[in-house]
């Protein structure tokens, strides 16, 4: 996080209390634009506290169970100088309030999520919570620490580590288990061990089969996007407020410091595998296609113990994610549930995860394991029942119904993953976007649909009218209908544009899931007052580009290239990497740019050699591709214009660009060079 970045928080929060409409003491919203809740949505929230099963309190007995110790601060510097993480910010949620502008169920989830300090499982295995969006696992062993999921950041990690020590008596970390291949279960491996002591094979570093082409691949083809997206699922701009950011449904947010990657030495591999590491018996179930493509989980058979990585926490997850991803298969995600439960379920005492919190007594296990192998079953299943009765993508949302069973059960509600959001992605899995409306397969753009909407409606003034009384009405969906016509065809409408996020904050403020929520208070803000300035999310960092393979980077190259100034060109070039024996042929063609590995043309038109250590340079923008070749680094033997010809096509993608019409301030060009590679974007969950 920036200091501009941080600046422009702080600006944004100025929060103070006021005497709200029940009595109680509420804080004030952080836009001078913002509304407090609505009638409609109060009744709403209230009409939930008397529904849902607030009398079930077992959650709070374990998220409170072996407790051992907080530190004395709240918050954890980054390297650079920022916050790179800040717990305090979210104490609002502990003074006892009911805030009608957050969803009675997501508020307690919030509340859970409020863990904060050093926490025994079981004798032997601690977890340090609070600390970032995941936990971060230590596990003893005969000589040292077996540290899983060591978190987003090195400075949290680090810190993490720290405060165990000081706890329970300084011991080296002997090991770190990656349990998938999202970063916030990798990024602060640096915090807890050095780079050397892996190589060396003094420490191992164990990972899932693919652990590093996922670790890296899934996010960069459409890195740019999904960063800015995140902004939305994870209201990165949103002020931690009771009518902002409250929680992410399986930790409050991401940490904000050094972002690292070493690569693992030890890669399971089979379906199951054993290992014996520092006396810590272990059996390793890999799970692809679950939560992560590359993902597994653990079982300690001594010690009756199951680690559930991130395929069973307090949450019904996505299978579709919001920031952008492959859809995920809910159907293998329940079998791989059903597999655990089956070969470790059945004698486990304690389950525990890299998110939530653990659950204890061996029914206790196989209640929730089985409770979230059948919702997510159930997703897939009665989905696809509806699908094949003609029911489609843009109305499963408001068809599909959960089991009143599990709906009654906290672990196995949508925080992370909306019911709606999934059951529209099981059917984009199996049948694509399309729902067989011919109008719908080949669709006018919005912008350009929208002019003739606006005119039909009667114009502006008709729509601004009819979208108040609606909203005066409660009815947010359907004045989010046609305010949203108004704005894309009226971009500086400000009047619809303000209205239209007065809707989808209340909207918003009605939410179970946090994702769902941010998104709607993010686009509110940015329609309020503009996309906020210096706010890119540095998650990544030169581990991760020191991560992309060749043909990955080229690959994107091909993504980077604009076509129209490609037209006309066509040219061969051979890329040769001496160091690690690599070879590509880099075509132009058709205004297309591609690459194939261990290939090369016998009449290229250029040859470009260069070591793949000091390409990486060139990716992470510590020099230039002419600085390399300046300095002998880089060689060019054939026709240079075709390398120039190259870079005249190449464009660095602009993290700003708008989601709502009318909200861009100004258009900020990347300071990059040519080569230059952005860290791929926040591989989360």
């Amino acid at each position: 996080m920036t200091a501009n970045r941080l600046t422009i928080l702080a600006a944004l929060v100025g929060l103070f209390l006021f005497a709200g409409a029940h009595g109680a003491a509420q804080m004030a919203h952080f836009h001078d634009k913002g509304k407090l809740p609505s009638k409609y949505t109060i009744e709403k929230q209230q009409q939930l506290r008397k529904t849902l099963p607030f009398a079930d309190n077992k959650d709070f007995e374990e998220q409170t169970k072996g407790f051992i110790a907080a530190p004395d601060y709240k918050q954890i510097m980054a390297e650079k100088g920022h916050v790179a993480w800040d717990m305090g910010k979210y104490e609002f949620l502990l003074k006892g309030e009911d805030f009608d502008s957050i969803h009675p169920s997501l508020q307690r989830q919030a509340i859970l999520n409020m863990n904060y300090g050093l926490y025994e499982v079981i004798p032997g295995i601690y977890q340090v919570r609070g600390y970032d969006l995941a936990n971060i696992s230590f596990i003893k062993g005969d000589t040292g620490w077996i540290v899983f999921d060591p978190l987003t950041a090195k400075e949290t990690a680090a810190a993490a580590l720290k405060f165990i020590n000081e706890q329970l008596g300084a011991r080296p970390v002997v090991a770190v288990v990656y349990s998938h291949s999202h970063a916030d279960h990798f990024g602060g491996v640096r915090g807890v061990v050095d780079e050397a002591d892996v190589r060396s094979g003094k420490v191992k570093v164990i990972a899932p089969i693919g652990f590093m082409d996922h670790a890296v691949s899934e996010n960069v083809y459409a890195g740019n996007a999904m960063s800015r997206r995140l902004f939305y699922q994870y209201g990165v701009l949103l002020p931690a407020s009771p009518f902002g950011h409250v929680d992410q449904s399986i930790g409050k947010n991401t940490a904000a410091g050094n972002l690292g990657l070493i690569e693992p030495n030890v890669v399971i591999e089979d379906d199951f595998e054993e290992m014996t590491v520092d006396g810590v018996k272990m059996i390793f179930q890999n799970t692809p296609g679950t939560e992560a493509p590359a993902e597994m989980n653990t079982y300690f058979p001594d010690m009756k113990a199951f680690w559930a990585a991130e395929n069973i926490t307090g949450t019904i997850h996505n299978i579709y994610t919001l920031r952008g991803a492959l859809v995920r298969d809910a159907l293998e995600w329940s079998k791989q549930i059903n597999e655990a439960l089956y070969r470790f379920g059945q004698e486990a005492e304690v389950m525990f995860a890299s998110h939530s919190w653990p659950r204890w007594g061996n029914a206790r296990v196989q209640e929730v394991m089985r409770g979230q192998r059948d919702m997510y079953a159930h997703l897939n299943n009665q989905v696809l029942h509806l699908a094949n009765q003609g029911v489609t993508i843009n109305q499963v949302h408001n068809v599909y119904e959960p089991p009143e069973s599990l709906q009654q059960q906290w672990y196995a509600r949508g925080y992370h993953g909306s019911m709606e959001h999934n059951s529209r992605a099981v059917i984009n899995r199996y049948l694509g976007y399309w729902d067989a409306n011919p109008t719908t397969l080949i669709p006018l753009s919005p912008e350009d649909s929208a002019p003739l909407y606006v005119e039909m409606m009667g114009g502006a003034d008709k729509i601004i009218a009819k979208g108040q009384e609606l909203y005066d009405q409660g009815e947010y969906r359907h004045a989010q209908e046609i305010l949203n016509k108004l704005v894309y065809a009226e971009p500086d409408n400000q009047i619809a544009k303000d209205l239209l996020a007065d809707a989808f904050e209340q909207f918003g403020y009605q939410q179970e899931s946090p994702s769902v929520r941010n998104s709607f208070l993010a686009a509110a803000l940015e329609l309020r007052s503009g996309i906020p300035e210096g706010a890119s999310p540095k998650t990544g960092g030169p581990d991760m580009v020191r991560a992309m393979t060749t043909d990955l980077f080229l690959d994107f190259l091909g993504i980077r290239m604009d076509s129209k100034k490609a037209e006309g060109m066509t040219f061969k070039i051979n890329v040769v990497t001496p160091d690690n024996g690599e070879k590509f042929v880099l075509e132009m063609s058709n205004a297309t740019l591609t690459n194939i590995q261990g290939q090369q043309a016998k009449n290229p038109d250029l040859t470009i050699t260069v070591d793949r250590a000091d390409l990486e340079t060139v990716m992470m923008g510590a020099a230039t591709f002419d600085q390399q070749i300046a300095a002998g680094k880089a060689k060019l033997d054939g026709n240079r214009d075709v390398y120039k010809q190259l870079k005249t096509t190449l464009v660095q993608f602009e993290l700003g660009f708008e989601m709502m019409p009318g909200t861009k301030k100004a258009e900020v060009k990347p300071d990059m060079s040519t080569f230059e590679q952005m860290p791929p974007a926040y591989n989360g969950d």
